[in-house]
């Protein structure tokens, strides 16, 4: 009797032991499509363009809906990463509507992405005093944002253990994303890219 119990508890425990990867390819791959929509800066144009009305717009959104609902998305085998969630989609917001501020601080030289994809002020007393203030303020929203992004996305995911190598990720794909002449962290000193 003792010999089936331990073996029933062994099966038990395999059968519950699941290993769970974090997806690196599926998580570079996300990473770059945020920072890409993120520093993406549209020119403003002087021709109207068509618009749809509001109820258009409803309609449409009722539709999209009602077919999301119906039709699961298909997925590949491989592993995926969601990066589509209402904490998500407000944190990217939030980054996509600083970074035209940050824009001029980056071309500057003032702010620069360190190895760890967070922003720092490289050398403060360089930045002009009417500023300074401003731009301390901008690194320290725009490094909770990008915080709180890999939380929302290791959240959303089912894996709030995940948001470090998120973390990872993003960093060095925020390296690899930087515009030229933006100063970057490389083994411990800022270059330019």
């Amino acid at each position: 009797m003792k010999k089936l119990s331990v073996l029933g508890a062994l099966w038990l425990t395999a059968c519950v032991t699941i290993n769970i990867y974090f997806p690196a390819a599926a998580a570079e791959k996300a990473a770059d499509e945020i920072i890409k929509e993120i520093q993406k800066v549209e020119p403003q144009k002087s021709e109207p363009k068509a618009s749809l009305s509001d109820w258009q717009v409803a309609t449409y959104q009722a539709l999209d809906k009602a077919i999301n609902l119906l039709i699961s998305s298909a997925h590949a085998d491989g592993a995926d990463l969601n990066i589509d969630s209402a904490e998500i989609r407000q944190v990217r917001a939030s980054l996509e509507a600083r970074f035209s501020t940050l824009l001029p601080h980056y071309q500057a030289g003032y702010i620069g992405i360190q190895a760890d994809g967070f922003l720092a002020v490289r050398d403060p007393a360089s930045v002009p005093l009417q500023v300074r203030n401003q731009v301390s303020k901008l690194v320290s929203a725009e490094n909770q944002d990008r915080q709180a992004l890999y939380q929302a996305i290791a959240n959303a995911n089912g894996h709030p253990e995940w948001a470090a190598q998120i973390k990872s990720t993003f960093a060095t794909r925020w390296l690899s994303n930087a515009q030229s002449g933006w100063w970057i962290q490389s083994s411990g000193s800022w270059k330019q890219k």
